[in-house]
């Protein structure tokens, strides 16, 4: 299992990857469910940054077939 600092990182990279390769994606970033809850003291652990990293992932997986397909 990744650590919080490994799964930070590796968010933040797909995250730019997204905002730089496939700007057209950067609207739904703000759709992904929030990985920080809504209460007071949040508990931000490694399940909830593996799901919204897993989450940015499916959205590239899924989107770029597609926009490699529709640029030929």
């Amino acid at each position: 299992m990744k650590t919080e600092k490994e799964l930070n990182d590796a968010i933040l990279k797909i995250t730019l990857k997204i905002q730089n390769d496939y700007p057209e994606l950067s609207k739904y970033l703000s759709e992904i469910p929030v990985t920080i809850p809504n209460i007071s003291n949040p508990e931000i652990n490694n399940k909830a940054l593996t799901n919204y990293y897993e989450s940015l992932e499916n959205i590239l997986e899924k989107y770029i077939p597609n926009h490699i397909d529709n640029s030929n």
